[in-house]
């Protein structure tokens, strides 16, 4: 696996958001749908950061695998905030707001997607292949975030058209982001499971503060089974590919 593996897969992660964009208009009345899909790929994500990110193999590297871990959910904590106040709170948010900057959420989305990405190009480099749970838990997860920040995009006044063109962007940009993230761990692979306990507790961070909130808030109480069902997912299709 090279350079061009990781960009190639980073792209494809992510463009699933593509699909959310398709699927919007039709489970635009269906929040209950868009909640539960929400839960399972949060569900995919936490185990992806358990088995792939942070193992049981690497927690003995010592107390600098904790840090780096706190370090990366303070800073997407920060920045998620910058984001927040400038208008890109509600990218997330099923129920799509009549108000907001398309801009800011736009950045907003940008910066849930830089941590997934980084971690896809990193374990591309240390791992000499593409893990199979973590790619698909990126994309699962990336089809309702694409349907609920297309609605709230279209709300705040963004045409159907710019939408396409930011998931388009923000896709190109992951697989750039991956290509980076496979760069730095090939030239450092010693500090690579730094970067990716750094790049876990960012998106760890994300999902506790972002997406399954709104799952559970639309979803319903099935939300709860659903998360267990996608990290079991997830956690198989790991075992299964190890």
């Amino acid at each position: 696996m090279g350079i061009w593996s990781a960009l190639i897969w980073g792209f494809i992660s992510s463009a699933s958001l593509l699909i959310g964009q398709a699927l919007a208009p039709r489970l635009a009345n269906n929040e209950r749908l868009i909640g539960q899909v929400m839960g399972f790929g949060a569900g995919a994500m936490i185990s992806a950061i358990a088995y792939e990110l942070i193992p049981p193999s690497i927690i003995d590297q010592g107390i600098e695998i904790g840090i780096a871990f706190l370090a990366g959910a303070l800073v997407y904590y920060y920045a998620d905030r910058w984001a927040d106040s400038r208008g890109g709170a509600d990218r997330q948010s099923i129920d799509a707001p009549k108000q907001g900057s398309g801009t800011a959420m736009f950045i907003g989305a940008l910066l849930d997607g830089i941590p997934e990405a980084f971690v896809l190009g990193i374990s591309l480099s240390l791992g000499g292949g593409i893990s199979i749970a973590f790619v698909a838990a990126i994309f699962v997860s990336n089809i309702p975030q694409g349907v609920a920040g297309t609605l709230s995009l279209e709300a705040a006044g963004t045409s159907s058209r710019s939408v396409l063109k930011m998931w388009l962007g923000l896709s190109v940009a992951s697989g750039v982001v991956a290509a980076c993230g496979f760069l730095i761990a090939d030239r450092v692979p010693d500090q690579g499971f730094m970067v990716e306990a750094f790049a876990a507790g960012a998106v760890l961070t994300m999902l506790a503060d972002s997406m399954m909130p709104e799952a559970f808030k639309h979803g319903g109480k099935t939300v709860g089974l659903l998360t267990v069902l996608g990290f079991f997912v997830a956690a198989a299709l790991t075992v299964l590919q190890g």
